[in-house]
């Protein structure tokens, strides 16, 4: 993922965008918000073969306008850029 933490830092304002492959289309969602924070957890995933036998993932909590927050897993398809 060519992401740097730097654009993670709590109370960045961001404006993330993320594609889902859906067969011959691609699902496309934008998130604008304040970084609320930055992190990496485990899954339950048994089948990983990776530290502690879990995958782990990149993930970003973000607060909306309205006080929402939201999770976002971070992948390929993700792309994050810093608003004013």
């Amino acid at each position: 993922m060519p992401h740097t933490t730097d654009h993670f830092a709590p109370g960045t304002q961001v404006t993330l965008t993320q594609q889902v492959p859906h067969g011959n289309t691609v699902w496309t969602t934008r998130i604008t918000g304040k970084v609320v924070r930055y992190e990496q957890k485990k899954t339950g995933s048994w089948f990983a073969h990776a530290k502690d036998d879990k995958l782990w993932l990149d993930r970003l909590v973000i607060q909306k306008p309205d006080g929402e927050l939201v999770m976002v897993n971070l992948d390929q398809y993700t792309h994050v850029e810093s608003t004013p």
